[in-house]
């Protein structure tokens, strides 16, 4: 399967595991990340073991300020707070020590080296805030003058002491540093993390160390397809030098031919030594100590005792019966390089052609040292006499028979002469050919009991080859592909059904990795499908062992009893998640609770991650308290390939209703990591700056004049235009108004009673504007009189006959009259 031969090689953001690993092997030391890009620069994570120097849970600290304010006390240096301070505005690298006070307000002097951390855009979007208790060193010292000082005054006296004590304290540790590197730097280079080699927040393929191959490469897979020759070479090649007591020292050829295969296997060692491997849980392994331990611990010695020169050792010697006879016996180990093939047949079983050819190589090669094996009974035979073995009748047959010699250098007689070895190698071939595919022709058959004994057990091996591979060679063909097949046609199902809906490419790749990454965690197996063949309690049995780092890491579980953790583990699904992936997008129903068990998650508010979440966090909400389903306000997404253990909202309720005892200890000791219901509220670095910059800008700019033409001047123009009518209205004689506010009903032909609803509705609506007027305005109206004197009580006037003016006119075109004048 590619997937499994493979591994996991996504790219993934990796750099929380990356600080983790760092800080894991330095004693004494923890870490913290926080935001560069939120106002506050809020803590994203929280290593462990700052949980246990300081005594806050990781809940407590997450979200609050990276200035670690909250730790804060009365003995803290306000310089070095400063200081901290700007070092954040500035974003730059700097160390200090500082005087904390633990959550039980006991001292603890740390020493702070703050590192900014960029993404694949060169900004800066993460801070690194690593912590060294440096106490000891610190502590005052016990001399006649602090004796009679009580203990905040010996701290006090401490806090003027240099840190010259620090530096001869860690000098032996501190490896050679050039003078011209800075203060901040060193510091760093202790701990690790130079500037130089500090890891960047990005998401990037799997990096080896440059003499490291990738086991997937496309040299090495080259290269393991001429180990795979070389090997079949070998395997023909000794057992034929052995039973025909061929001497490659005899021919220069073959010693030279010989000498290379042997010096590639031995390169193929090195390179095993360089050499990436699937780990047990699907990762890349390319930490070059732990690839060598495995290699020395697994095929190293079987490797080493294949590729040794045995040729060249018995080319010094001539002697037969000495030495160089054990030589040549010993080149059968060389077919330990059989077992190059035997690990590496996941790669050479991939392709359906290449099986069944290496499955058709296998049974020549079992037949050509059935063959070998024959030819060397055969001359035993004849050497002792038996001149009516087959190897006597060939050479019967081809009129080239054997005879015997005396040899004066041995000092025995010797059987010479006889067919070329071409000839027996040949018809040994073809015995053992028919008797393994058939019950033979007769023509070359055993006479000898030697060659009647091996040719029963080369029938009974003939058989068991043949029913093997020829007979259920399509068997054997889908018990191994069986799950490739179901592979294959599951990512053929997703390709079509992509190309049907014309899916992006990026989102397309995305599902495709998604769906590689799930088949190797799960193997293909249906979890599903495995538990309903168990009854209830082993179900519940196997659900418990599957949920076991859940149940053994949080305290919330502790109290449970075996029934309610059975319960609980019959609800819990497991998921996996590749890098990436969005779990929660913002304004989704939270109705799951997740356990992170591997990998890391960061949660997203506002285009600003907000939270970084690792191995033994927890999110989601609190069911419990909560009577309704919330809302996300934020967005969780993969970083890393995630292993995540979630249980729904109604199923966990279920499970607390029932046992109360559970729920009341589940409730006060669960922490959740992150709850994804609340919003944060903050403030981007971003946005101050832009704002300072506009106010900056507005207050350094000169006030421009409004030209005459400008709309503003237009309108205050026709205000005023209006005000002056309005007057002039006021100052006109009593008869002109009454003549505009009442119609000429003679010119219009009314009748009197329409005069008189007229007259009537003209009163009535005088009334309601005089009535709403005098209610509504009398605050306004004071206010005004009080500020502008008579000039308001004037304007008042004119506005209301202007408005009489306008309801007299609309009421007459209702009507059908028009107004006078």
């Amino acid at each position: 399967m590619p997937g499994g031969r493979r591994g996991l090689v996504a790219p993934q953001n990796t750099f929380l595991e990356n600080i983790i690993r760092r800080y894991n092997s330095l004693p004494d030391s923890s870490f913290l990340l926080a935001n560069a890009q939120i106002v506050d620069y809020p803590i994203v994570y929280c290593s462990d073991t700052f949980c246990k120097i300081a005594g806050y849970n990781r809940a407590e600290v997450m979200q609050k300020s990276c200035r670690c304010s909250f730790m804060y006390g009365e003995l803290t240096d306000k310089a070095t707070i400063a200081k901290i301070e700007q070092c954040l505005e500035s974003q730059a690298i700097d160390q200090f020590e500082i005087l904390l006070y633990k959550k039980n307000h006991t001292p603890l002097w740390l020493l702070l080296h703050i590192a900014p951390i960029k993404n694949e855009k060169d900004v800066v979007v993460l801070f690194l805030l690593t912590f060294r208790d440096i106490t000891a060193l610190k502590q005052p010292l016990e001399d006649d003058a602090s004796k009679g000082l009580s203990k905040f005054a010996r701290l006090a006296r401490s806090v003027t002491r240099s840190r010259s004590v620090f530096v001869q304290q860690f000098s032996s540790h501190l490896p050679v540093i050039k003078s011209d590197i800075v203060k901040q730097s060193q510091i760093a280079h202790m701990m690790s993390l130079s500037a130089d080699v500090m890891p960047q927040y990005r998401q990037e393929a799997p990096k080896t160390p440059p003499h490291i191959l990738l086991h997937y490469c496309a040299f090495k897979a080259i290269w393991d397809w001429v180990i795979l020759c070389l090997t079949f070479y070998t395997a023909i090649m000794v057992p034929y030098n052995v039973s025909f007591k061929n001497k490659t020292s005899e021919d220069v050829s073959f010693l030279v031919l010989d000498s290379i295969v042997d010096v590639i296997f031995f390169i193929d060692i090195v390179l095993n030594f360089h050499t990436t491997f699937v780990g047990p849980g699907g990762e890349v392994v390319s930490d070059p100590k732990i690839i060598r331990m495995n290699y020395l611990k697994s095929w190293f010695i079987i490797d080493l005792l294949s590729c040794l020169p045995y040729d060249v050792f018995n080319a010094f010697d001539h002697d037969d019966d000495g030495i160089g006879s054990l030589f040549s016996a010993l080149k059968v180990v060389r077919l330990l390089r059989l077992g190059r093939v035997v690990r590496k047949l996941d790669r050479y079983l991939e392709y359906g052609a290449a099986m069944l050819t290496l499955l058709l190589c296998f049974y020549m090669l079992v037949a050509h040292w059935l063959a070998c094996i024959w030819y060397s009974i055969g001359r035993s035979d004849a050497e002792n006499g038996f001149v009516y073995s087959w190897l006597w009748k060939l050479a019967n047959i081809t009129q080239q028979p054997f005879y015997f010699e005396f040899s004066n250098e041995t000092y025995r007689t010797e059987l010479s002469g006889g067919p070329p070895r071409g000839t027996m190698y040949v018809t040994s071939l073809y015995f053992t050919m028919t008797c393994m595919t058939s019950v033979g022709f007769g023509n070359v058959a055993s006479e000898t009991d030697n060659e009647k004994v091996f040719t029963i057990c080369m029938m009974i091996i003939g058989a068991l080859l043949y029913a093997t591979i020829f007979g259920h060679v399509t068997t054997i063909i889908q018990q191994m592909t069986s799950a490739t097949a179901r592979y294959h046609d599951m990512l053929n199902n997703v390709r079509e059904f992509m190309k049907l809906h014309e899916v992006p490419k990026a989102l397309s790749e995305r599902v495709m990795d998604y769906v590689v990454s799930t088949w190797v965690m799960s193997k293909g197996i249906d979890i599903k499908k495995v538990l309903s063949y168990c009854p209830k309690d082993m179900t519940a049995d196997i659900c418990v062992h599957l949920n076991r780092k859940v149940f053994n890491e949080h305290p919330a579980f502790r109290l449970a009893s075996d029934g309610c953790l059975r319960a609980l583990a019959m609800y819990f699904t497991m998921d996996h998640s590749a890098p990436g992936d969005l779990l929660y997008h913002t304004g989704e129903s939270i109705d799951t609770l997740s356990f992170v068990v591997s990998g890391s998650l960061e949660v997203i508010q506002d285009d600003e991650v907000v939270a970084i979440l690792g191995k033994g966090d927890v999110f989601g909400d609190v069911f419990w308290k909560e009577p309704t389903i919330g809302q996300s306000c934020a967005n969780v997404r993969a970083l890393t390939y995630c292993d995540l253990h979630a249980i729904k909202r109604d199923k966990l309720l279920e499970v607390l209703n029932f046992y109360h005892a559970f729920a009341n200890s589940f409730a006060r000791n669960l922490i959740l990591t992150y709850n994804l219901r609340h919003r944060l509220i903050f403030r981007k670095v971003s946005d101050v700056k832009r704002e300072k910059e506009l106010g900056d800008r507005r207050r350094n700019e000169p006030l421009q004049e409004i030209s005459q033409d400008h709309l503003v001047r237009k309108l205050f123009s026709r205000f005023r235009r209006n005000g002056s009518t309005g007057h002039q209205t006021t100052t006109l004689p009593s008869p002109d108004v009454e003549r505009v506010e009442r119609p000429s009903f003679s010119e219009s032909g009314a009748t009197p009673s329409s005069r008189n609803s007229i007259f009537k509705l003209l009163n009535i609506s005088e009334g309601a504007e005089k009535g709403r007027a005098a209610k509504w305005t009398p605050a306004i109206g004071l206010t005004k009189t009080e500020k502008v004197g008579g000039d308001n009580k004037e304007n008042q006037g004119a506005t209301e006959n202007l408005s009489l003016v306008k309801k007299g006119e609309i009421i007459a075109k209702k009507i059908g009259c028009s107004p006078c004048g």
